[in-house]
């Protein structure tokens, strides 16, 4: 395996961990209002956060390199504030993957929370406790194989990522160049020994996170889609 190999690698798990992370703060308060929010509106608000799951990544990545553009808005603000620009960057990877991985953390929690027993809730307001330790202390206890579920999939989901980061990130090794890149680096090159190895990584890894995921998901008899 070849160091560039290595550093595509480090750099994936770099990506996903922190897109993960930030993918668990944002979905956790926004599936939580969801679940309790009622408006015709809602189905439209849904259909939103759900549209990669059936966008083209490409699509995805054209607009949002168009928005993270120098001359653009984002883009711009962006680079006055850091003084770097956001198209081509690792933050730009890190905004890009939060995006397109939004709802494979919304989903796990948004169907965790509207299938939690509400009788728990209104017993602990009887009992006098505020929402934030009816949250803290009841839903997210009750709820957690499906916030597992919501960090498992985002960071799966992260590491697989081809389509949007090539389009955002382009190819520069050891700062956006990720592994499936990497892989379609060495296809393209006639490589297929380094090829192989970067692909049956990725394979193993993905089955074994999913059958971990099931797991938490309480055997994998519960659906992970809106409803």
């Amino acid at each position: 395996m070849q160091n560039d190999d290595m550093a595509a690698i480090w750099l994936t798990l770099e990506l996903a961990a922190l897109s993960s992370l930030i993918l668990l703060l944002i979905a956790t308060p926004l599936a939580w209002w969801l679940a309790r929010w009622e408006h015709k509106l809602k189905p439209v608000l849904l259909s939103l956060i759900a549209l990669p799951l059936v966008l083209p990544p490409t699509v995805l990545g054209f607009y949002l390199l168009i928005a993270f553009a120098p001359n653009s808005l984002v883009g711009g603000l962006w680079q006055s504030v850091t003084g770097s620009q956001l198209a081509f960057s690792f933050s730009g990877l890190v905004i890009g993957s939060v995006i397109y991985s939004l709802p494979f953390a919304v989903q796990p929690l948004y169907t965790g929370f509207t299938q939690l027993d509400k009788r728990y809730l209104d017993v602990a307001k009887t009992m006098g406790m505020n929402r934030y330790s009816r949250f803290r202390r009841i839903v997210l206890p009750l709820c957690q194989s499906h916030i597992i579920v919501a960090l498992g999939l985002s960071f799966a989901h992260t590491v697989g990522e081809f389509g949007v980061v090539l389009m955002i990130g382009g190819n520069i090794p050891a700062e956006t160049q990720v592994v499936s890149i990497a892989l379609y680096n060495h296809v393209e090159a006639g490589d297929y020994a380094n090829a192989h190895w970067l692909a049956l990584g990725l394979l193993v890894f993905s089955m074994v996170l999913l059958t971990i995921l099931y797991r938490f998901n309480r055997g994998g008899g519960r659906q992970w889609n809106f409803r």
